[in-house]
């Protein structure tokens, strides 16, 4: 699909060869899928060592700093979200990798004071974590990318949800969510300026009414309305989708969905939804399954971040909330998506194992 998605907007816009962005894929599918491998043989319980968590942590706080200095997006792209790697080694985007340490770092953690009884400790558990994703989500939320700030958030809302912390304390939480709230509301308030720009205040418009823009900001939207529509049933074909030709503004990205809709029609989409539906829930079920807390919380974390991207991706193509830039797990252009969501499943399949060993004794 990003083959048939992205021809004409390579060859048009960019002044690339046809295939050029499925050859890309390709390549981050030859990271992909040895990555998945070597995290899936990884026994989990690793991912506890408190250096590895330490080392989780200072990653990610280097990279979602390093971007605010030598990263770049600006406004063809609506954020400074990207980092270019050095030797020739393409694009990073430390948001991505941020999903992925969230899980890791939130889980081991909470995992290591569930088995040494201080969970529920205000002092040594809940502020000290909670101060780490007050200070990671303001990084994100200044690139400025508001979808990942949201995705990140549920992310760490999920991962609490699971690790077992006594219903009392969730009061407190509640209070320093709030606390959270009004910091992220001065941050936007002193930087309006530069995090509202007119292009995302225009995608904020758009939201309202698409028709009532649709020749800037709602363009998008609308045309993505128009190839969902003509897909019918059985879609139009592959291949043979009208609004990729250029209505449809890169038509490989976040609104692949209404490509797939339109050539694959109701049949196509069902499938890929399907078998993301399918994902989460064994993810979950693998959750439920366990007995074991790290174990129930790292597939919590990323059952949760499927789901959650997703329902961020179909909700911005659809009109449901502002259209964010989130790629459809899997399925959009993305090398660094691509490569650390199926670092997210090679832990979840290492889970899945252990729960199988667990209960099979």
């Amino acid at each position: 699909m990003i083959y048939s998605a992205s021809i004409v907007w390579a060859v048009n816009i960019y002044n690339y060869e046809p295939s050029h962005f499925f050859i890309k894929q390709l390549k981050n599918l030859a990271l992909a899928i040895p990555a998945f491998l070597m995290v899936s043989i990884i026994p989990y319980r690793h991912y506890r060592n408190k250096k590895f968590l330490y080392g989780t942590l200072i990653l990610m706080f280097s990279l979602l700093i390093l971007v605010k200095f030598i990263g770049f997006g600006g406004d063809t792209v609506g954020a400074k979200s990207w980092i270019t790697m050095p030797f020739g080694l393409g694009n990073l985007q430390p948001t991505e990798i941020a999903k992925i340490a969230f899980i890791v770092y939130f889980s081991g953690v909470f995992a290591n004071k569930y088995y040494a009884g201080t969970l529920d400790e205000i002092r040594t558990t809940i502020f000290p974590t909670f101060s780490v994703l007050t200070a990671s989500l303001l990084l994100v939320l200044l690139e400025p990318d508001f979808g990942a700030t949201m995705i990140l958030f549920l992310v760490a809302i999920s991962v609490i949800m699971a690790s077992g912390m006594k219903v009392k304390n969730y009061l407190i939480i509640s209070r320093f969510f709030a606390l959270l709230g009004v910091l992220i509301g001065i941050v936007l308030w002193i930087k309006w300026e530069t995090v509202m720009t007119a292009s995302r205040m225009g995608r904020f418009l758009a939201f309202t009414d698409p028709f009532e823009y649709i020749q800037g900001s709602g363009l998008q939207i609308v045309n993505g309305y128009i190839a969902i529509g003509a897909g019918g049933l059985k879609g139009v074909g592959l291949g043979n989708s009208i609004q990729k030709l250029g209505y449809l503004p890169e038509p490989h990205t976040d609104v692949i969905m209404a490509v797939i809709s339109e050539e694959t029609g109701i049949l196509g989409t069902t499938l890929v939804l399907g078998g993301l539906f399918f994902i989460v829930m064994r993810a979950f079920s693998v959750a439920l399954r366990t007995k074991d807390a790290h174990a129930r919380m790292l597939a919590a974390g990323v059952g949760s971040l499927i789901a959650i991207q997703t329902l961020v991706n179909l909700g911005g193509l659809t009109g449901l909330i502002p259209l964010t830039g989130v790629t459809l797990p899997f399925i959009s252009y993305g090398g660094t998506s691509v490569v650390f969501l199926s670092i997210a499943l090679g832990i979840l399949m290492n889970v899945s194992m252990f729960v199988k060993y667990e209960r099979s004794e």
